[in-house]
């Protein structure tokens, strides 16, 4: 009886430690460029501690009424592309960085992806198509390069709640390519009504959250602001019991960078580099101790890392920044 009950604890003890072991998704959203890219412009990511790089290729939609995506044109830059794809992905796998493919959409006269919705039944069938033809092009690519993760769309929801049963047959077409992993990047405040996550490996999560009105909020003040969102998001893995990855994350190095962190456009305010800072203390103070979160990607991450970022941007990459130095630390964590 006695050597029975040593053996358990030392089993739970042993789940225990590999659970505390257990890596998380330290990842970077790596930008397309016109370049082929070589250590020069890995060397970065790999300072940062990265462990993972999304890869975007891009499909291209000219505008709502002509609903054709179109993609690997010549016309396209080299990193968007299929031959761009591969050619990333095998540098960044020399050292090691794992690999998910993120294949999104641009839509012409600047409409939001998740705004992409049909008013006849002709053009959700062209979408349909050419999306799959898009989608299934980058899921064999993903499997010719053995990746990791494979993002089945970014932003989508009026694609998404118009057609399940499109998005549910899709998936099985996916899955007859590619065996890894299968997420969707899901807008904050989309990822809720999503109705196939059961059917996929993550619930992707494109954290943009509003978390403070403040000017200059404090990794406390980020933090409370946090509360009701990761209760919501907790109660969606615990539905699906599916883990939780933050398929996008990161916060502008401007003032009221927590009011609205989705917006690229706003002017408002100035440079704020400590607000990136806080922004990205408080999200991983949050979520990189819970066992049901599986990681996340810094949104975003430029190749020339010698020409962005910096202390006189105010733009989303945490590169030359304080944030950068802060990103290293915890991801080497």
């Amino acid at each position: 009886m006695k050597t029975q009950k040593l053996l358990l604890l030392a089993l739970i003890f042993l789940q225990i430690s590999c659970k505390s072991q257990t890596k998380k998704i330290n990842g970077l959203s790596f930008v397309a460029s016109r370049d082929k890219i070589d250590t020069t412009h890995t060397n970065s990511v790999l300072r940062a501690q990265s462990n993972y790089v999304a890869l975007m290729p891009f499909g291209f939609i000219r505008d709502l009424s002509l609903p054709k995506v179109q993609h690997n044109t010549s016309r396209q830059w080299f990193g968007e592309t299929r031959s761009g794809l591969l050619q990333y992905a095998k540098e960044f796998q020399k050292n090691d960085v794992k690999i998910m493919v993120k294949p999104q959409l641009w839509v012409g006269r600047g409409y939001f992806t998740g705004d992409i919705e049909m008013d006849t039944e002709e053009k959700w069938d062209v979408l349909e198509k050419s999306y799959t033809d898009f989608i299934l092009a980058y899921a064999k690519a993903a499997k010719e390069i053995n990746a990791d993760i494979f993002c089945i769309g970014t932003e989508l929801e009026e694609f998404v709640m118009n057609r399940p049963e499109y998005w549910q047959n899709l998936i099985k077409q996916i899955k007859e390519i590619y065996k890894g992993k299968l997420t969707y990047a899901a807008n904050w405040d989309e990822y809720k009504r999503v109705p196939f996550w059961s059917e996929i490996d993550f619930i992707g999560i494109d954290a943009y959250f509003p978390l403070s009105e403040k000017k200059s909020p404090t990794v406390a003040d980020l933090e409370a602001g946090w509360k009701p969102h990761k209760n919501e998001i907790k109660g969606v893995q615990q539905k699906y019991n599916k883990s939780i990855m933050f398929t996008e994350f990161g916060y502008r190095s401007v003032d009221y960078t927590g009011k609205k962190p989705w917006d690229a456009a706003r002017i408002e305010g100035n440079i704020n580099l400590q607000a990136q800072v806080n922004g990205l203390q408080a999200i991983h103070n949050q979520f990189w101790s819970e066992d049901w979160f599986a990681g996340g990607f810094v949104w975003k991450w430029f190749h020339r890392h010698d020409r962005v970022g910096g202390v006189e941007d105010n733009r989303f990459t945490p590169q030359n920044k304080p944030a950068e130095e802060l990103i290293r630390k915890l991801y080497n964590q």
